[in-house]
């Protein structure tokens, strides 16, 4: 079982209180299927557990698999300066099959960036944070996506709802 070597920090993409008994983290890439079907079973999660849930998304973009995945990411980055990440990350699995730049462009307006917003996200300014996500990912033993660790642990557990949940509430109540 691998450990979490990075920290979450400020640096990260939170959901959830600070102070949450169990914190789950997310290695993810917007153009992978599991990670597309890992995303429905992430949201009921967090609706299941509430205010006890923290959920932290940190990018690792496996662009020789995932073209598109890359530029996700670049997309989600910009959104995130603009205090708009979630909407992008959730836009951006829901409709994972379009990930082209113009359709980034379209899910930026449907946002509220300007198209010049999400052009500037292709020049490269970006690449320094999706770096540190994926070579911390690197480091915590990531080899694919979806890789979820819960309170700093790697959980290859299964991915259903109801399994998920249950290794969640099993580390709220320190069996974990």
């Amino acid at each position: 079982m691998s450990r979490l070597t990075v920290p979450v920090s400020v640096e990260d993409h939170i959901q959830g209180p600070r102070d949450a008994p169990v914190t789950l983290l997310e290695y993810g890439d917007y153009e992978c299927p599991y990670c597309g079907e890992a995303y429905p079973v992430i949201k009921a999660a967090q609706e299941a557990l509430g205010d006890q849930l923290r959920f932290v998304f940190r990018n690792f973009p496996i662009t020789e698999a995932h073209p598109h995945a890359g530029r996700a990411a670049e997309f989600a980055e910009a959104a995130a300066t603009a205090g708009r990440f979630w909407e992008a990350h959730d836009l951006l699995y829901e409709h994972q099959d379009a990930l082209e730049d113009l359709d980034l462009i379209a899910y930026g307006e449907t946002i509220g960036l300007d198209r010049s917003a999400v052009l500037k996200a292709f020049d490269g300014r970006y690449d320094g944070k999706i770096r540190q996500d994926f070579m911390g990912g690197l480091r915590s033993g990531v080899n694919g996506t979806p890789t979820l660790f819960i309170n700093g642990e790697r959980y290859d557990g299964q991915r259903d709802v109801a399994s998920l949940v249950a290794a969640l509430e099993r580390a709220v109540s320190g069996r974990g």
